[in-house]
């Protein structure tokens, strides 16, 4: 996936009942978040290497953070990806984010704010570095906590196909979804591994929680149901398809979604393809093919109160296309997907705010023509 990948606007569809407010102008915004507790205050990561800070609706002329000296950006899928912050992020002050470095590899870093509008970079800390060393495309790049326990997705190391066949490999930490507690390592380890993982004591990296995965730039946790959270995955496709995979997040998972040996709902056989199918698979719940697309862009299940008739369901767009869709994920497959009437041009990314607002930013043409907007109610 070209992150950068150009895309026309798409005309709405009449009626509409979604709208889009525009946040602001940015360089390749391509997250979005927000503390608890503080509606005011929104981040905007840049993929150069800043996060810029929304205040009271005001773009701040001080950046949050500027890692760019830090970051390996090369306009294409390296860069500063994403940002989390942990539940308690308004007292403890710690917040993490996910970049490829200037040799290439995956790094999550560790910094803590001296004020919600202002990081310290003295605070750095390294808390895991994953070799990403031959080719520049499929780095993954989410980063999201469900309490103290901070998952990230690792894409299967570039090129195409997975030529080193990665993301079936349980030895590898490329194409999988990874999940570690990044606080308070025993030890001189800089993080520790949850002993519900699904392949703790036994053949596998004790930090993997599912795999099989191509590169899953964006997910995120459906917890419209708490008593039954999953993981929502926009894995982006090979040749042909896009999907949308979905697993339990309580508990051990383990799950393999098939890539290389499967792409969607079909058996791959592109260039590089040597890994037989496993066997026991997890299926997608939902696929499109390259008609539509060509890089699923994954948002959220809607929990926006003001968007009633969204609440729910999954939004999500394609990075060629610009169409905003939504789907009802279930376990067995999605129900109702559709469009929403509204576009941007090259997304890049959804994100949520501390009270749930769903924003999605737009890559645009090039350079600060990127924007971001907020999802609203059209009456």
């Amino acid at each position: 996936m070209a992150l950068i990948a150009l895309a026309a606007s798409l005309p709405a569809s009449a009626g509409a009942r979604v709208g889009l407010k525009r946040v602001g102008r940015f360089n390749l915004p391509v997250f979005v978040t927000g503390p608890p507790r503080a509606p005011k205050i929104l981040y905007v990561v840049e993929q150069p290497g800043r996060i810029a800070v929304i205040k009271h609706g005001h773009r701040l002329r001080r950046p949050f953070l500027d890692i760019r000296s830090k970051v390996g950006f090369d306009f294409g899928e390296r860069g500063l990806l994403s940002m989390a912050l942990p539940p308690d992020y308004p007292r403890n002050k710690h917040f993490y984010v996910y970049y490829t470095d200037n040799d290439g590899n995956i790094r999550i870093d560790e910094f803590k704010r001296r004020s919600l509008v202002r990081a310290g970079l003295s605070s750095r800390r390294k808390v895991i570095e994953i070799p990403h060393p031959t080719w520049a495309n499929h780095n993954g790049g989410q980063l999201q906590f469900d309490g103290k326990l901070l998952y990230f997705g690792t894409g299967d190391g570039g090129s195409g196909g997975d030529p080193h066949n990665n993301a079936q490999n349980k030895s590898k930490l490329l194409g999988k979804l990874l999940r570690i507690n990044p606080r308070n390592p025993p030890g001189r380890r800089s993080y520790s591994v949850p002993g519900s993982n699904p392949f703790v004591g036994k053949r596998g990296r004790d930090l993997i929680f599912s795999y099989g995965l191509r590169n899953p730039f964006r997910f995120s946790f459906d917890r419209t149901s708490a008593a039954r959270p999953r993981i929502v995955i926009a894995d982006v496709g090979q040749n042909s398809f896009e999907e949308v995979d979905y697993e339990t997040l309580a508990g051990a998972s383990g799950a393999n979604f098939g890539w290389d040996a499967w792409e969607g709902f079909s058996l791959y056989k592109g260039d590089w393809s040597g890994t037989p199918d496993p066997g026991g698979t997890t299926k997608p719940i939902f696929t499109y093919s390259h008609d539509r697309g060509c890089a699923i862009i994954g948002g959220y299940v809607v929990r926006d109160r003001h968007l009633p008739g969204l609440y729910g369901h999954y939004v999500y767009s394609d990075n060629c296309n610009g169409a905003l869709r939504s789907l009802t994920p279930k376990l067995g497959g999605a129900k109702g997907d559709h469009r929403l009437g509204v576009s941007v041009r090259a997304p890049g990314s959804f994100g949520e705010d501390g009270h749930g607002r769903l924003y999605v930013t737009s890559l645009g043409m090039s350079g600060d023509d990127g924007k971001v907007f907020r999802l609203v109610r059209r009456r």
